[in-house]
């Protein structure tokens, strides 16, 4: 007897103990797959006639087997509408599921934790409309292997708006699509390790999934300190950088300290770049600027020594995995062929409905949208947290807010200490980010500033207050 069927509604791996009788082994095989999951409540069943004719038994078999099965209560056989396995055979199927090891510790009540956006504000509408669109004019080889640079649709459209919106000197054919800029800066370690230039200034304090990122490509980081002018970029000249080759720097927006790049240190990193090195930019939530005037793209004053990184993952969300490179001329031919052997393009239809959204401007409106919501909410969370008759709030300083999506909550040394903080956070259920993680060149030291990063943007309206309630109650001390 045959032990797989194919049909237009299911396909089953059945494997039939003929040793018991086609029926009786029929009987079990469909009963065990039932009851373990891999038939789920509500999956159609063939027809007796295309089952009898996949697994090369009777019509009159497969008959009584599904008549038994209905008896027992894990099928149901309804007239117009075939056989279904029942839905309280769920049941069963649970109580035999495979342990799975000890459960996940309880969720958190309230995230607070940086990086993150609210998903539910995503523009449902506005993608299916982009989507609807895009679909309707792709060509017949889009969902084929493509250039590994991505859509040309979407390079095109970039090419515009990160030059109207962020002041980037970009052409199409020297950007190169990713699914990220973690992704985007381990293609570029990997580049630069196979050009020679294996040592690489980051910003400290500065996102440690990133530095994981360049490290496993074989590159020594360095660090390069961060005050609330930007970078230190005049240290690239010391001797501590001799033999660095590119810096990692986020003049826009930094994170985790939120400051801006000073207007001299933008023009000696210019400098730097122009003498025979590599800036790359990480244009970090740069679409999000409250209290100042936008900020250029460094890469627009030096586009032949700066690789611009940017995504939609602060824009739109992570999960749609979409993320650009602006690379000067002569890295573009050794980052198309590493992304090529990496994953050879990005996902298709993603990059086509990015670029209706950008064409028709829909993306511009959800940044101004987004950009309005998250100024209000970074302007409640400044409130909450400044000091009131009975409410001595104390030990620690705000900063970080004048664009992004994360505050910076320096601790002083007075007050409770982060891991205090971080405890109490834990006790309350809030989720928040310590900043002793994020410095590279404090790793194993005790003496490193203390502080919280907090993010504003990911809880949705309904819980936000509640837990700025938890946040203010944990930084009170009491």
């Amino acid at each position: 007897m045959a032990d797989y069927w194919s049909t237009l509604d299911v396909d089953l791996h059945l494997p039939v103990d003929s040793g018991t009788g086609r029926r009786n082994g029929l009987e079990h095989a469909l009963r065990e797959a039932i009851r373990d999951g891999r038939l789920s409540a509500g999956t159609r069943l063939p027809s007796t006639r295309t089952l009898a004719a996949e697994l090369g038994v009777s019509r009159g078999t497969v008959s009584a087997a599904y008549d038994q099965l209905v008896a027992e209560g894990h099928l149901l056989a309804q007239r117009g509408s075939g056989t279904r396995v029942a839905h309280t055979a769920g049941a069963v199927a649970a109580s035999r599921s495979v342990d799975r090891g000890p459960a996940s510790p309880v969720p958190m009540r309230h995230d607070l934790r940086s990086g993150r956006t609210d998903l539910s504000r995503f523009p449902t509408a506005a993608w299916l409309r982009a989507s609807r669109a895009a679909l309707g004019r792709a060509t017949r080889d889009a969902f084929g292997y493509g250039d590994p640079r991505g859509r040309i649709e979407l390079r095109s459209a970039l090419a515009e708006y990160l030059g109207r919106t962020r002041g980037v000197l970009a052409t199409p054919d020297r950007i190169v699509i990713t699914t990220g800029v973690q992704p985007g800066l381990g293609l570029l370690g990997s580049v630069l390790s196979a050009s020679g230039l294996p040592a690489v200034a980051m910003e400290d304090p500065y996102i440690p999934q990133f530095r994981d990122a360049v490290r496993r490509q074989g590159a020594t980081v360095v660090p390069l300190p961060v005050d609330d002018a930007g970078a230190q970029v005049d240290r690239l000249t010391t001797a501590d950088f001799d033999g660095v080759g590119a810096a990692v720097v986020t003049p826009s927006h930094q994170f985790p300290i939120g400051s801006t790049l000073s207007p001299s240190r933008r023009q000696e990193l210019a400098r730097w770049a122009r003498a025979g090195h590599l800036v790359i930019e990480d244009d970090y939530d740069g679409e999000f600027r409250y209290d100042r005037q936008p900020v250029g793209a460094i890469q627009g004053i030096a586009p032949e020594d700066v690789v611009y990184l940017g995504s939609a993952s602060k824009t739109l969300g992570p999960g749609l995995r979409l993320g650009w490179m602006v690379l000067p001329s002569r890295w573009v031919g050794p980052v198309t062929e590493a992304k090529r052997l990496a994953d050879h393009h990005s996902e298709t239809l993603g990059q086509l409905t990015l670029a209706e959204m950008i064409t028709s401007h829909a993306y511009d409106r959800h940044i101004r949208s987004s950009r309005l919501r998250y100024r209000r909410r970074r302007d409640l969370l400044a409130d909450r947290l400044k000091p009131r008759a009975g409410r001595p709030l104390t030990g620690f300083a705000l900063g970080g807010i004048a664009a992004g999506l994360n505050a910076l909550i320096r601790l002083e040394p007075a007050g409770l200490t982060e891991a205090e903080v971080l405890t109490r956070a834990g006790e309350y259920g809030l989720a928040i980010d310590g900043l002793s993680g994020m410095w590279l060149a404090s790793e194993g030291r005790d003496d490193r500033p203390q502080g919280i990063v907090v993010g504003f943007a990911s809880p949705s309206d309904g819980a936000y207050p509640a837990a700025l309630d938890t946040l203010v109650r944990t930084l009170s001390g009491k």
